[in-house]
C-alpha cells in the first residue's frame, strides 16, 4: 500500500559516511555533498515517499535504524537513518524547525508505522 508523500524543507542536513567497514568516499561524492547539503546554509528540500528520502537531488533507499524525534527544549524534529545512495553507505541526521514542526514530526511517525511496522 502506497503512503502519501511527505515534503517539507530541512533547516539543517549532514551526511557522513556509515558504518566504516563500507567503501570509501571519492573527493568526487564528498563535494556533491558538501556543496549541495551539508555545508549549504540554503534550506534543503526534503522528499519521503514508501521507502526513499530524497535530500535536494540525492535518492537514499534501502532505509534503516530510522529515529524520529523532537528534542527536549527546542522547537524542531530530527530524523535519523541509515540508508545507501548509489553504492555508497551513509549515516543522515535532518533537522526541521519550521512553525509546524509537530504536524512533519506525525506525518513522519506515521509514515515510519505504516513503512516499517517492524522497526518499532
Amino acid at each position: 500500500m502506497s503512503v502519501p508523500e511527505i515534503k517539507c524543507l530541512s533547516d539543517k542536513v549532514f551526511v557522513h559516511r556509515w558504518p566504516h567497514d563500507t567503501p570509501l568516499w571519492g573527493d568526487s561524492v564528498k563535494k556533491q555533498l558538501d556543496e549541495s547539503i551539508n555545508k549549504n546554509p540554503e534550506k534543503k528540500t526534503v522528499t519521503i515517499s514508501d521507502k526513499i528520502i530524497q535530500i535536494e537531488n540525492i535518492e537514499f533507499y534501502s532505509l534503516k535504524k530510522i529515529g524520529i524525534s523532537v528534542p527536549f527544549f527546542k522547537d524542531e524534529c530530527r530524523v535519523i537513518f541509515e540508508a545507501q545512495f548509489g553504492e555508497f553507505f551513509a549515516h543522515i541526521h535532518i533537522t526541521i524547525k519550521s512553525e509546524n514542526f509537530l504536524d512533519i514530526f506525525n506525518q513522519l511517525m506515521s509514515w515510519r508505522r505504516r513503512v516499517f511496522p517492524n522497526d518499532l
